[in-house]
């Protein structure tokens, strides 16, 4: 499987260096500095504050052109568009895999529906840009428990998702098909949007933690979200934030945002990036629940 890997942030680089660690046919698409970088010294990745860097050699590429077996899209929700021009003259299978809440419609229309796949990279998300060298959490970048999401706009079974999941378990990343992966990425908009912009708000998930007022303003809106969807959440475990206790659920909160895995995670991110993903999405959820 020859495949192109569409952006070479924190997610992209980890994505692409596993994949050629493992001996797949991987490109890394970059642009401006980044890209000079990585022809000079491919993805440099280190294990969180560790001095010791390893130079994994992923060739890369400036601009999207030929054809390839799979385009994987790893960039914020509000850089989509843009990338979607770009692709609309490659060819081959393109997933989609990052935060998204509008469903496949407008993908399909900008590049065809019959080569688009969705899914959500949850394993390999965490970490940091530091100059040049991508500083991850070894767990989330060698194997995690939570396997990553991929599925068919429609939930259909197709020998292209089958072949998928297969070639990126044998490159060592957890992945499963995920049947209703439409309603997966809403439901995870309707419970990351009110968390990411409260946490933004308060300057990080630890000082939100100390906020119990804003806590609860999270928690309500994430279950007016959640009751505003036009299909049951998915996984089901987030009909919970709809039926547990108030208190009970501030309290699981609160003790989340405490602990080193929030620290760690996007929730830190006070980047205008990160500000302008969490409005994106936010409009996007509110668009889809109005349409359902």
């Amino acid at each position: 499987m020859k495949l192109l890997v569409y952006g070479a942030g924190v997610c992209g680089s980890l994505f692409s260096a596993r994949l050629h660690e493992a001996g797949l046919d991987v490109s890394l698409l970059a642009r401006g500095e980044r890209l000079a970088s990585l022809r000079r010294h491919g993805v440099r990745l280190a294990e969180e504050d560790s001095p010791a860097v390893r130079r994994i050699p992923v060739p890369v590429v400036e601009h999207p052109a030929g054809e390839y077996d799979l385009t994987c899209v790893l960039v914020r929700a509000h850089q989509v568009d843009a990338v979607l021009e770009s692709l609309s003259g490659l060819k081959g299978d393109v997933l989609f895999l990052h935060n998204w809440a509008a469903g496949a419609e407008p993908l399909g229309a900008a590049i065809g529906h019959e080569r688009v796949l969705l899914g959500f990279p949850p394993a390999l998300a965490g970490g940091t840009m530091d100059g040049d060298v991508v500083r991850y959490r070894a767990a989330g970048f060698m194997t995690s428990r939570v396997p990553m999401p991929i599925g068919e706009p429609g939930g259909r079974t197709t020998r292209r998702l089958e072949r998928i999941v297969r070639e990126f378990r044998a490159a060592g990343i957890n992945t499963k098909a995920e049947p209703r992966m439409d309603a997966w990425l809403t439901t995870h908009a309707a419970f990351e949007v009110p968390l990411g912009q409260a946490a933004y708000v308060a300057g990080g998930p630890a000082a939100l933690a100390d906020d119990p007022d804003a806590v609860r303003g999270m928690l309500h809106l994430m279950r007016q979200n959640l009751a505003a969807l036009p299909t049951s959440p998915v996984p089901r475990a987030f009909a919970a934030l709809r039926g547990l206790p108030e208190g009970l659920l501030a309290a699981l909160l609160r003790r989340f945002l405490r602990s080193p895995t929030a620290v760690r995670s996007g929730l830190s991110d006070t980047s205008p990036a990160a500000a302008a993903e969490l409005g994106f999405l936010a409009g996007q959820l509110r668009a889809h629940t109005k349409a359902g």
